[in-house]
């Protein structure tokens, strides 16, 4: 005879059990990483972890970022909306001031039953912006350790142009891994998947960001130690590609703002390959962190039942062109790792299928059989993983802002097109006229040539294909309502002032650098200082006068002091 139990006590015993037998996610973050892996063919790398990952799951070739920069990549994987969607394309901007009812991932994971825990660095925290409270079960989680361990490392940290303190670009240090932050955020993460292991009527979406190779590339000596600087690969290319917008390059002002790096050549060999070096070095480092945590995964018997992500935010030029960094629409800049271990899935297998971050959360909601909100852009890639020969979408895309212009790209497996054209979502008499750009990756894999001009039909059927694509947000601005103190002071200034309006607050130049600054790459083009000026037929003779140095840019000083 069964004992009967009132329905209410059988609806909890039925949720339990449910919860219990849904799978766990663990999401590897890691910063700045191009597929510069072992599993993506680099016989450089030294990364036997992030290859054994591989071994258990699917490794995608063809995936891509929605921005290639932290911010807006982040809010992709974490909102499943591209840029061009939410409106936001910068670091300082919170991905809730443009869309403040929008479910995070690890939000609707959360929702449904998940405990969901952050560590390191999952959304952008810095420039301004801040972490998402309703993204996580508590507070995530963020390391203390120091950025330098030597002592003449920490001497030569001195103030950048934009007034932020920086050190060396690289450091090698005869340190132990739990120096630095990332050897910090694997020893919390195992602590976190033990307990996890412990909680056995919930499932967890533990969310692990790792910080290398993001610049300064500082890693534990032994490290460096793995690699020959004179084996490494070196640049193929040195100039952007011909006949390409010149404002379609980077600058790479992040690079050259560490202090090490004033007034040097990235370009110069002996230094390209240091630099190089650094960046093997420190993907190494944040291998052997990646390592520890998949050890946990097995060692808490955690493994049959929970799916592995791992996920790079974007790429990173190394050289390549004569650029470093990203802040671009080239390959280097928008190409990403992403590898996906799911329990009864394809395991040591590659796939072709072409996917973008946002159908990363889509893709885990239908692993755990859970339906995704209908506002998002990504779609799942579940198919490929159960059958790495099935495609995912006919072509990616992705977006980098350039000043006054925005430029939408369009990725499939042979061509990439780019349009670059104003904000302004209407033509207008007065509008700039588009540019392009047009890339085939079979026949020039280094991207040496716009083909723009030459081949008008493929770029004719490319650009329609774009055209079916929503027009993009202009980025978000606040309204009068809500400004800051700084921008409702720039409002009171009369036209073709200088100085602040009676009785207002004095003007704050650096967050109206910061704010003008939307490629954040540390310097105004004049497109960036004329956006948005009161007195717009005056404010073209203020450049050249505030361009003390006469490199057609401003730094943060040239602003600020001239400014004054």
């Amino acid at each position: 005879m069964h004992r009967w139990l009132p329905p209410v006590v059988l609806a909890l015993l039925s949720t339990a059990a449910s919860a219990a037998d849904r799978p766990n996610v663990l999401l590897i973050c890691v910063d700045d990483l191009k597929p510069t892996l072992g599993c993506y063919g680099d016989d450089q790398a030294v990364t036997p972890n992030i290859d054994r990952l591989a071994d258990r799951g699917v490794l995608f070739l063809s995936a891509y970022c929605n921005q290639a920069v932290c911010s807006p990549s982040r809010n992709s994987l974490m909102t499943g909306m591209r840029p061009q969607t939410l409106g936001v394309y910068d670091l300082a901007t919170h991905f809730r001031r443009a869309a403040p009812d929008v479910t995070t991932m690890t939000q609707h994971f959360l929702n449904h039953g998940y405990d969901a825990q952050g560590l390191g660095k999952i959304l952008h925290v810095g420039h301004g912006n801040i972490d998402d409270k309703a993204s996580w079960s508590t507070a995530s989680w963020r390391p203390k350790s120091p950025g330098y361990a030597l002592p003449s490392s920490r001497s030569a940290m001195t103030k950048d142009k934009s007034g932020k303190v920086r050190g060396p670009a690289t450091e090698s240090a005869d340190v132990p891994d739990e120096f630095y932050a990332d050897g910090e955020i694997a020893r919390e993460a195992i602590t976190r998947l033990g307990s996890a292991s412990q909680a056995k009527d919930k499932p967890f979406f533990l969310a692990v960001g790792f910080m290398k190779p993001h610049l300064p590339f500082v890693a534990p000596k032994k490290y460096w130690d793995l690699h020959k600087p004179e084996s490494l690969p070196m640049p193929t290319t040195h100039q952007p590609p011909t006949d390409a917008p010149t404002y379609a390059a980077t600058n790479y002002g992040e690079l050259l703002n560490y202090s090490d790096m004033d007034g040097r050549d990235a370009n110069e060999e002996s230094t390209t390959r240091h630099l190089i070096h650094g960046y093997y070095a420190a993907t190494s480092y944040m291998d052997a962190q990646v390592g520890k945590v998949l050890d946990a995964v097995d060692q808490f018997g955690l493994a049959d039942n929970t799916i592995i992500v791992l996920w790079g935010d974007h790429g990173w030029h190394l050289g390549d062109h004569g650029m470093w960094c990203k802040h671009t629409n080239y390959e280097q800049a928008a190409r990403i790792p992403v590898i996906v271990s799911a329990p009864g899935h394809s395991a040591a297998a590659k796939t072709s299928a072409m996917i973008e971050t946002v159908d990363v959360f889509p893709t885990l909601c239908e692993l755990a059989k859970i339906d995704p909100p209908q506002t998002i852009d990504g779609l799942s890639f579940v198919a490929a993983l159960s059958d790495p020969s099935a495609s995912a979408r006919p072509y990616v895309t992705h977006v980098y802002p350039r000043g006054d212009r925005l430029g939408r790209a369009i990725r499939n497996t042979r061509y990439r097109m780019v349009e670059w054209k104003e904000w302004d979502t209407e033509p207008t008499d007065n509008a700039i006229p588009a540019e392009f750009e047009l890339y085939d990756y079979v026949a020039d894999p280094h991207e040496t040539r716009n083909l723009a001009a030459k081949e008008t039909k493929i770029l004719a059927s490319m650009r329609a294909e774009l055209a079916k694509h929503p027009a993009a947000k202009p980025a978000w601005k606040s309204d009068k309502k809500t400004t800051s103190p700084a921008a409702s002071n720039a409002n009171k200034r009369p036209a073709g002032s200088g100085k602040p309006a009676a009785n207002s607050q004095p003007f704050d130049r650096k967050a109206a650098f910061a704010k003008r600054d939307v490629d954040q790459d540390g310097y105004l083009s004049r497109d960036e200082f004329l956006k948005a000026q009161p007195d717009a037929k005056q404010a073209p003779n203020r450049f050249p006068k505030f361009d003390k140095n006469n490199d057609g840019k401003l730094s943060a000083e040239e602003f600020i002091q001239a400014g004054r």
